[in-house]
């Protein structure tokens, strides 16, 4: 039962992590019409980068304890 509110949890942040993460780009930036090849991330871009893969890992291994349970 923790397990299954952890992904819960987990997959609600991740969601919101992933939609703060693209707010600054628009369509036009899908299809390559944006000119910036490299760019640094920088400060809260950062951490929000950072805090999603670490999301993305508790959501899979929780993934993985419930498929084993």
């Amino acid at each position: 039962m923790i397990i299954d509110i952890i992904q819960l949890a987990s997959a609600i942040t991740l969601i919101i992590a992933i939609i703060l993460q693209n707010r600054g780009t628009g369509l036009g930036s899908a299809f390559g019409g944006e000119g910036n090849v490299y760019r640094a991330k920088r400060g809260m871009e950062k951490t929000l980068f950072h805090l999603t893969i670490v999301l993305a890992i508790i959501f899979f291994a929780t993934a993985i304890v419930n498929i084993i349970y």
